[in-house]
């Protein structure tokens, strides 16, 4: 039997309004800076208008990849709460799909802006198989003491009684066709505010490593220190950092060439070093691993993976050589591809927006051992 296993970082599936753009002139959209705005009222109309208008478009493409990824259980990131993701599924997911992600789980975080991971499954694989939920866990309360995590370079950042996650990690205990399965979902901190001369992922990676830490801790508490190889479980979600990545160097007028560059130290590094897991995205050529575009400009720009789905070294022998899917044509036109691997786009996307998301959802079939 296969399970469809994937994730995918939304992109701020969200049920409130941000005004606070009238004050903070970096959290102001870029287009409202084009318009003559004399006080409060008059940015609070036309923000409500912009993004009332921009995220119909947005969710539009956001159920078009999710549907093209036809994933069995779904594993999101950025998504506001319960109710926005309810209303997302039956407003534009249920349009394309009909009934399928019955169930629905999200424990609110620690994220300062509301941002959660949740799951979304449906009852039954593809192949028939019952996939059911025996127990459902969030760590979003682990401190930095609670585990012994807090170090010297984490003192920039936090104090040893802060929560460890910046969102959470839930921890899901199913039954797939009566199999055991266990999956936890992560999104881990941004790779922002660098400071004193050093780059943001630099600065931030204590962070993520301590986060990557206490995943570990707990599937190592969950099923025993050393005796987790013949387990059935996965990590999913963004993680923020990445072990290798693709240099994009030129521009469209004089053209690009790919130059691919392994990066570590990662704070991923930690799941890695010792194969207590498998990326099953190393399972793909080394310039065709990558979820998301970042640039700034020409001189500024790469493709790298910060969406992974790990697999137990049980389950990655169950499966071997089982590439998994990106699903790529909801990026923007912005996004530069290497060679061979332009997609067509859906309708309506933008050379920056709309889009499906900033980052490409991944999807991967595997038979539970």
């Amino acid at each position: 039997m296969a399970l469809r296993l994937g994730t995918f970082n939304i992109e701020n599936l969200m049920t409130r309004f941000d005004f606070t753009g009238f004050r903070n002139q970096l959290r102001q959209d870029r287009v409202l800076k084009l318009f003559d705005m004399r006080n409060e009222q008059d940015y609070q109309r036309l923000e409500a208008a912009r993004v009332v208008a921009s995220t119909d478009d947005t969710r539009q493409l956001s159920a078009l990849a999710i549907a093209d990824m036809d994933a069995d259980i779904l594993c999101l990131q950025e998504v506001d709460n319960m109710a926005a993701l309810q209303n997302f599924e039956y407003g534009y997911l249920f349009r394309m799909m009909g009934a399928g992600y019955r169930h629905k789980y999200l424990v609110e975080g620690n994220d300062s802006r509301g941002i959660d991971v949740g799951v979304m499954m449906r009852e039954q694989t593809r192949d028939g198989e019952t996939i059911a939920v025996s127990d459902i866990k969030s760590h979003a309360a682990l401190t930095y003491d609670d585990l012994g995590l807090f170090t010297p370079e984490l003192a920039n950042y936090a104090k040893p009684d802060d929560r460890i996650f910046k969102r959470d990690c839930l921890e899901l205990d199913l039954l797939v066709g009566g199999r055991p399965f266990t999956l936890y979902v992560v999104h881990f901190k941004s790779m922002t505010n660098g400071r004193d001369g050093v780059d943001g992922r630099t600065a931030t990676m204590p962070i993520r490593e301590a986060e990557t830490k206490a995943v570990r801790h707990i599937i190592e508490q969950r099923f025993g220190k050393g005796e987790t190889a013949d387990k059935n479980f996965a990590i999913c979600g963004d993680m923020n950092d990445y072990q290798e990545r693709v240099e994009v160097i030129g521009d469209r007028r004089a053209g690009y060439r790919f130059e691919y560059r392994d990066t570590r130290p990662s704070a991923l590094d930690v799941f890695s070093a010792d194969g207590f897991v498998e990326n099953v995205m190393l399972w793909r050529e080394p310039l065709d691993r990558w979820t998301l575009y970042h640039a700034r400009g020409p001189a500024e720009q790469h493709l790298c993976q910060l969406d992974y789905i790990w697999l137990s070294p049980a389950l990655s022998a169950a499966n071997p050589g089982r590439s998994p899917d990106i699903v790529r044509a909801g990026q923007p036109f912005r996004t530069v591809f290497p060679p061979g691997q332009a997609v067509e786009r859906y309708p309506r996307i933008g050379w920056d927006r709309p889009k499906a998301s900033d980052h490409c959802p991944i999807v991967i079939s595997l038979d539970i051992p």
